[in-house]
């Protein structure tokens, strides 16, 4: 009977041993540059200690060392002119048919403003100031306060500024409506220029997008999990789950290294079905994996090979961009 357990485990220990020599990463000839994508812009970094769903991340800022605000033209235009390909932003559905860019649900924790973003008009939103609530020092002093009058742009406003440079677009709710709305003001857009964007967040409002939109690049975390666990449980076939394709995927970097054939034939096996990978920082036992902090620290940036040929998700992509030689002529 032992021997016959021990011949069981050798041939499954076998087995693994093949597919993971038949998945390694030295098989694949892919190769391409790295594509950086700049969460909220250039946005200022905060505290994860403790972070609940509903904390105000703007009243526990780092020392700011930057002057610019997320979700804010100004912050997209440095983080394009540091390196990023990309630009994560968020949105909501305005009482007036827009979308305000802006990432929190409620006002009050950036703005002096009161009540739902979702519930008010562009015309009120444009009169607040987004630096109003950040601190670092516990509500001492405010840097940025007066210096974001007016500047929460619409989605509108940033297409017409970057007609040439991609988005990923966040819907914050899980509201089917609002991808119905989203997916109708995308349709607009001439081929090319949905061709530059990607949409993700709630699965109902994305679930919209992609009925309305096939082929459209897109991902909720359901999606996001049901291709991840289909992969793992096939992917050492070869096989990509319907699931993975025109996906977004985003894995922690300790996670990563799991995957069949990780790094470059996973990516090239996901950009075979219209799929960008991202890594962003390591699941961490203290924080929510939606609570993942991007690859921001200078141990982190380091670690990355020069001729990694995925996606890298950074809340700061002047450390990122500055790692790959960014920017350069492109």
């Amino acid at each position: 009977m032992i021997s016959f357990i021990l011949r069981v485990l050798g041939g499954g220990l076998a087995l693994i041993l093949v597919a993971y020599i038949a998945n390694a990463s030295f098989w694949s000839s892919y190769r391409a540059e790295p594509v950086l994508l700049a969460h909220r812009g250039m946005a200022q970094t905060y505290h994860r200690e403790d972070l609940k769903r509903d904390t105000c991340t703007a009243t526990r800022i780092d020392d700011p060392d930057h002057p610019y605000l997320e979700n804010t033209i100004a912050s997209m235009r440095a983080a394009f002119a540091m390196g990023a390909d990309i630009v994560e932003l968020d949105v909501h559905p305005t009482t007036d048919g827009q979308f305000a860019v802006f990432h929190d649900w409620t006002l009050e924790c950036r703005t002096e403003g009161k009540g739902v973003t979702r519930e008010q008009s562009v015309s009120y939103l444009k009169t607040l100031d987004v630096g109003y609530g950040y601190t670092a020092d516990g509500g001492r002093t405010f840097p940025f306060r007066g210096m974001g009058v007016g500047l929460m742009p619409t989605l509108d406003e940033v297409l017409q500024a970057f007609p040439d440079r991609r988005f990923l677009i966040n819907i914050k709710s899980r509201d089917p409506n609002e991808g119905e709305r989203l997916a109708k003001r995308l349709l607009q857009l001439t081929e090319s220029q949905r061709a530059l964007l990607s949409v993700y967040g709630g699965h109902e409002p994305v679930m919209v997008v992609r009925e309305r939109m096939p082929g459209f690049a897109s991902m909720s975390k359901q999606s996001l999990k049901d291709c991840v666990l289909g992969y793992v449980a096939t992917g050492w076939l070869g096989s990509m789950p319907e699931t993975c394709r025109n996906s977004i995927v985003v894995v922690p970097s300790n996670i990563a290294p799991a995957l069949w054939g990780w790094p470059n034939r996973f990516f090239e096996r996901m950009q075979a079905v219209n799929t960008q990978v991202f890594i962003t920082g390591p699941v961490d036992a203290s924080l929510r994996p939606s609570e993942t902090a991007g690859i921001d620290t200078e141990a982190q940036i380091r670690a990355i090979p020069r001729d990694f040929s995925g996606g890298i998700w950074t809340d700061r992509i002047d450390r990122v961009g500055a790692h790959f030689g960014r920017p350069r002529s492109r």
